[in-house]
C-alpha cells in the first residue's frame, strides 16, 4: 500500500512541470508539418497495376470501395492462337466519408494498384464529394513517396535468390551448349579433310 495522496501529489507534479514550459504552437495553415514517412493521408491508386481482382473491396472492412468493370476479347497474339478475355476497369471510387484508413486494401493487393500518399488535405464542404473516383485517385498517386532505400546489409528477398539461382542455372546451360555447338563445328573440317 502507498502513502496516501501520493497519486495527487505526481498528478501536481506533471501539472507543475507542465506549467513551466513553453507552450509551442503549430502555425500550420502557414508551415506545413513535417509528416514522417508513413503517414496515412490518402489512398492513390496506380491504375496500370489493378487487374479489378476486387480482393480490395472484399477485404475492406468498412465497404467504402466500389469497383465496376467489364469482360473484353483479346484477339490471338499469334495466328492460330485462340482469343483471350480480360476484366477492363470501369469504376474505381473510394468513399473517404466511410473508411477508417486501416490500409488493408493496400496490404492485400497483390499487384501494387494502391498506395499511401501523405496528403490529408481534401475536406470537402459536402460529404457526397469525399467520394474519390479513379481519376482523383491517379492524382494521389503522384505525391505518394519514392520508397525507402534498402539496408545494404539485409539479405536478399528470397524471391530474387531463386530468380538469380534460375538465370545462373539458364546461362550455364547456355554456356555448355554454346561450348558443344563450337567444339562441334571444330570437328566438323576434320571429317571434310579425311573424307577428300
Amino acid at each position: 500500500m502507498g502513502i496516501p495522496g501520493s497519486g495527487l501529489a505526481k498528478g501536481l507534479a506533471v501539472t507543475l512541470r507542465t506549467m513551466m514550459k513553453r507552450s509551442v504552437t503549430a502555425q500550420y495553415p502557414d508551415v506545413q508539418p513535417d509528416l514522417p514517412p508513413r503517414s496515412r493521408g490518402v489512398i492513390g491508386l496506380f491504375e496500370e497495376n489493378c487487374t479489378v481482382c476486387m480482393l480490395c473491396a472484399r477485404e475492406c472492412p468498412d465497404w467504402c470501395i466500389y469497383i465496376d468493370s467489364h469482360k473484353e476479347t483479346v484477339p490471338p497474339a499469334a495466328p492460330g492462337g485462340r482469343e483471350r478475355s480480360r476484366n477492363v476497369l470501369d469504376r474505381f471510387a473510394i468513399d473517404f466519408a466511410l473508411c477508417m484508413y486501416c490500409g488493408i486494401c493496400i496490404e492485400v493487393c497483390p499487384f501494387d494498384a494502391l498506395f499511401w500518399s501523405p496528403e490529408f488535405e481534401y475536406a470537402e464542404t459536402d460529404i457526397r464529394e469525399l467520394t474519390h473516383e479513379r481519376d482523383k485517385l491517379r492524382e494521389w498517386m503522384w505525391t505518394v513517396p519514392e520508397p525507402p532505400a534498402l539496408d545494404p546489409a539485409a539479405e536478399d528477398p528470397k524471391e530474387l535468390v531463386a530468380a538469380r539461382k534460375a538465370a545462373d542455372k539458364l546461362a550455364a546451360q547456355q554456356a555448355a551448349e554454346a561450348a558443344a555447338a563450337a567444339e562441334a563445328r571444330e570437328e566438323a573440317p576434320d571429317t571434310k579433310e579425311e573424307g577428300t
